[in-house]
């Protein structure tokens, strides 16, 4: 039986679902959040099929009547919420390009999913989190988000303007809620993947979502002596 239940958005593919498949393995009980519920439902049939306790829960991030749905759904069924990885994300574009090139609209709109929906779901499900002995939150960023290594004269990350400084909002909205939950049982940290192949980046990337799971599953499962308000990959804290 499950002891642990975890909310993952955008769960029904790419690095999410296999966040959902990793804490799972871990023997949680894993409510797999999509917009569209044909296809969470299909994603839940998948993951239900090797093993495990998985539920589609119908969640848009920019949906504010979605989301108190969601919570209400949760709060009913479980009582309480032990994990939240906030992983659903959207990108302007396949490819970077200058800042003097961005379409201000679409990047508006990659705020609104990217950092105003994680806001909106925490705060949905925060109730639900303090609720639990050791909440987790997880708030999946990216290498682009670091303005440090943007910075620095030998860079060579691309400028990928709307997608790169939303995940520096996530981390900084990271940091803000670490100080306030920083006397509760509740641990929240931003987590980079790496540049792995999913429909964001057209399969471009050079690792699997698999492999850019893991550092999302790991700090979802930290013990009491775990971070905080961090911002790390795989191999440790990387500079903001």
């Amino acid at each position: 039986m499950a002891t642990k239940t975890a909310l993952v958005t955008g769960a029904n593919k790419g690095i999410g679902l296999e966040i959902a498949r990793g804490l799972a393995q871990h023997g949680c009980a894993v409510l797999v959040s999509s917009r569209d519920r044909n296809r969470g439902e299909q994603a839940v049939a998948a993951l239900s099929a090797e093993g495990g306790e998985f539920h589609h829960v119908r969640l848009d991030v920019t949906d504010e009547s979605s989301i108190a749905e969601a919570a209400r759904w949760i709060g009913d069924r479980f009582g309480r919420l032990d994990i939240l990885v906030n992983n659903a994300g959207i990108s302007d574009r396949p490819v970077s390009g200058p800042p003097s090139e961005t379409d201000v609209a679409a990047m508006r709109a990659v705020y609104e999913t990217n950092v105003f929906g994680v806001v909106a779901v925490t705060n949905a499900m925060l109730p639900l989190l303090g609720r639990s002995p050791a909440g987790r939150i997880v708030n999946v960023s990216s290498r682009l988000a670091s303005i440090g290594m943007h910075a620095a004269p030998d860079s060579t990350l691309p400028a990928f303007l709307a997608y790169g400084s939303s995940k520096s909002a996530l981390n900084a909205v990271t940091v803000q809620y670490a100080k306030e939950l920083r006397q509760t049982a509740i641990k929240i940290n931003a987590v980079e993947p790496g540049h792995c192949a999913t429909d964001l980046n057209e399969y471009r990337g050079a690792r699997t979502p698999a492999q850019g799971a893991k550092v999302a599953v790991e700090l979802a499962l930290v013990g009491e002596d775990g971070p905080t308000g961090g911002y790390f990959d795989e191999n440790g804290p990387l500079p903001w």
